[in-house]
């Protein structure tokens, strides 16, 4: 490998979208840094479900309607 190519891996601080923080291991920054996210697993409906659970409910009714019947239902 050649000599100094790879970028410092220092600790920082991240600090999530309800205030939380947390220290990791980063190229971010200089050591010490802070990083805050704009998103995160609290924040973001593909990890909490939110849209997602309005798209599966949206797919049921489609799903009820054109085949409902088949399985004695309406």
């Amino acid at each position: 490998m050649k000599a100094d190519i790879h970028p410092d891996y220092h600790e920082i601080t991240i600090v999530k979208t309800d205030g939380t923080e947390y220290k990791s291991r980063s190229t971010f920054g200089k050591p010490g840094d802070v990083l805050r996210l704009d998103v995160d697993e609290l924040s973001h409906p593909a990890w909490n479900g939110g849209s997602q659970q309005v798209v599966e409910k949206g797919q049921l009714s489609k799903f009820e309607n054109r085949y409902g019947g088949l399985f004695g239902g309406k």
